[in-house]
């Protein structure tokens, strides 16, 4: 939402837009303070979006009202270093106390990759977060703004085993190894799916 940025909503036509959507029985999530800071998170908080995603413009003001909120604050780093934009502001993000959420943003326009090893090296090189504050936002706090923070995002009882095998030594491999071939298995409803 930007009314600097062409083509994109503005506050008032994404709330037309949102509330419609609702009204249809979707959850909402907002694309938001990517440019610029135009709203976005008090429009996610008072319609009670699951998140907001992009958030490289976010003030402080805007980091406090998420941190204050139940929305997640989905980052995109790969997004910001493909355009050339600002990093998100992970850290001040996490110690106000927000709930993030990390993914890759596959988009051929703006963030052409898969790669979850990239993003987390992203997110500890340049978003200043832990190896394990990374793998959070990756795993339990994307299953929570996805609608599945129930039954998937973590290893443990009543969850469903969607597992990732490394070749690792270590699980920080994951972002140490910067968008390297760490991955080696996928376990789905534990049953593997994937073997390289």
């Amino acid at each position: 939402m930007s009314t600097s940025w062409r083509g994109a909503f503005d506050a008032a036509q994404a709330r037309r837009y949102l509330e419609a959507c609702r009204l249809a029985g979707l959850q909402l999530r907002l694309h938001g303070d990517q440019f610029t800071e135009s709203g976005a998170i008090p429009l996610a908080i008072e319609l009670g979006a699951r998140s907001v995603d992009q958030l490289e413009a976010t003030t402080d003001a805007g980091i406090a009202e998420l941190a204050a909120s139940t929305v997640a604050g989905v980052l995109l780093p790969a997004s910001a270093l493909f355009l050339d934009r600002p990093m998100p502001r992970a850290r001040a993000l996490v110690d106000a106390g927000a709930a993030i959420a990390l993914a890759t943003d596959f988009n051929p326009g703006s963030s052409f990759t898969t790669s979850l090893p990239l993003i987390a090296s992203l997110a500890c090189t340049q978003l200043h977060l832990a190896p394990e504050e990374a793998l959070a936002a990756m795993t339990v706090n994307a299953a929570h703004v996805l609608g599945e923070g129930e039954s998937r995002g973590r290893i443990a009882a009543g969850y469903r085993a969607d597992l990732t095998l490394l070749d690792a030594p270590d699980w920080r491999y994951l972002a140490y190894s910067l968008a390297g071939h760490v991955a080696v298995g996928v376990v789905r409803d534990g049953v593997p799916t994937f073997r390289r």
